[in-house]
């Protein structure tokens, strides 16, 4: 289908864009890499008059460390992340996470801005922000500030972002070269949202575990941080009764919905064994 006609804007900084989203107002929407609003706006369930266009903004796009914590900007493409230095030495579980996105078209011109900034549970990227304990820096007409990643997901497309914001970048402390680390995904097909997937970040001393955390995707209205699954790791030597805690406390918060990826009865359980997947691949990278 064709989408209803609509003005078009490409500014070229982020002042810029939030300036005319001010001026437009409600009938104006910010275009990252357009995976997730181009499909609505051709089948009309979404029809915005304007369209902000953020891809001429060189300053939104890149990666560079700022003491122990990277700064990706957000129009940073999937791309991108699979292929930086930088990325592959200092957050690792995000290129492994980025292979898993969709296809190599997507990948492209899919944004990491974009896909943690809509709020859908289906995408990739917010679990592990979660995981990682990121931190979102947005712009609006009224300046700046910056959203813990944890505090940011409030509905499904529901999000703590104003009325004219824009994420402009994502900040993530490095994870040491002794982290564990997996991003384990179940999908139907090459291309398919995750009926589910479970992100763990974890750390080993003494051949017990000292810190963990864990991000489930698409399980439930928002991307969940599994505390109680994480805590169920720590002091532990990851040994089974320690797992199978984990996995059923992480079980416990889903509320998958049902549809063409499965029950949700089918679903929690996907979640359990992409955790329990992602726990042991992350321990064979733990060192310590």
């Amino acid at each position: 289908m064709i989408p209803g006609r609509f003005d078009y804007y490409r500014p070229s900084s982020a002042q810029e864009a939030v300036a005319l989203l001010a001026k437009l107002g409600d009938e104006a929407r910010p275009l990252a890499g357009g995976h997730s609003l181009i499909p609505v706006m051709k089948t009309r369930l979404a029809a915005p008059e304007h369209l902000i266009d953020l891809g001429g903004i060189a300053d939104l796009r890149g990666v560079k460390v700022e003491g122990d914590t990277v700064v990706i900007g957000a129009m940073t493409t999937q791309h991108d992340l699979l292929t930086s230095k930088v990325i592959a030495e200092h957050l690792p579980i995000i290129p492994e996470t980025s292979a898993l996105i969709a296809d190599p078209q997507i990948r492209y011109l899919g944004t990491l801005g974009g896909n943690v900034a809509n709020g859908d549970p289906g995408n990739d990227m917010p679990a592990l922000m979660m995981c990682l304990d990121a931190t979102f820096t947005v712009l609006g007409a009224g300046g700046e500030r910056t959203i813990k990643a944890r505090e940011f997901y409030l509905g499904t497309y529901y999000t703590a972002l104003e009325t004219g914001e824009i994420v402009t970048s994502i900040r993530i402390k490095a994870m040491s070269k002794a982290t564990g680390y997996a991003y384990e995904k179940l999908k139907r097909k090459v291309g398919d949202y995750a009926t589910a997937a479970a992100a763990v970040v974890l750390t080993v001393s003494g051949g017990k575990c000292t810190s963990a955390s864990i991000g489930l995707t698409n399980v439930a209205e928002t991307p969940l941080l599994a505390e109680d699954a994480a805590a169920a790791l720590i002091g532990s030597s990851l040994d089974k009764a320690a797992i199978d805690k984990a996995v059923a406390a992480a079980e416990a918060i889903t509320n998958p919905a049902h549809d063409a990826r499965g029950t949700p009865q089918y679903r929690t359980k996907m979640a359990g064994v992409m955790l329990r997947r992602a726990i042991a691949r992350a321990m064979t990278r733990a060192h310590g």
